[in-house]
């Protein structure tokens, strides 16, 4: 459990959060394994699910018509995916593969509301810290409008 929890502490949704919380958190983890090509969710599916790559690779990618698939990005190990299903119940907006025979870590939904909901110290640094991804998401979202807008590929 304890390299659970120094994993968990790596990941941007959990930096900072108490020893205590992460123990709190890797306590309501389960580990999964897949293999090469297995998909973990689909674009469009109901979300419910954080997940981390403990070992191997994930390909995040869309089907773009008449064109087929189109990787986003391949994450490995450390990295975590899923994280905006824990707080809204919109579909998954891109599909999510192995590329590389992978262990990862998955935190539920409900049971971290469950959590959130007994520890309302640990849910006010969660929800911290998605408010601190969300604005750097956007961020980068209006840098990367506004590079397109100037250089006319907008």
């Amino acid at each position: 459990m304890t390299d659970v929890a120094e994993t968990l502490a790596t990941i941007d949704l959990f930096k900072g959060i108490h020893p205590e919380g992460i123990d709190r958190i890797a306590g309501i983890c389960a580990e999964e394994t897949y293999r090469v090509g297995d998909v973990i969710f689909r674009e469009g599916e109901v979300g419910d699910k954080l997940y981390l790559i403990l070992d191997g690779k994930v390909r995040i990618s869309r089907e773009v018509s008449g064109m087929g698939e189109e990787a986003l990005a391949v994450l490995g190990v450390g990295a975590a995916f899923g994280e905006m299903s824990l707080i809204d119940d919109f579909p998954r907006s891109a599909d999510a593969r192995v590329h590389e025979r992978c262990r990862l870590l998955v935190l539920t939904k409900s049971a971290l509301e469950d959590l959130l909901f007994l520890d309302k110290d640990l849910a006010y640094e969660i929800l911290w810290n998605f408010v601190k991804i969300l604005s750097a998401r956007l961020r980068e979202t209006n840098d990367k409008m506004t590079f397109l807008s100037v250089t006319g590929k907008f």
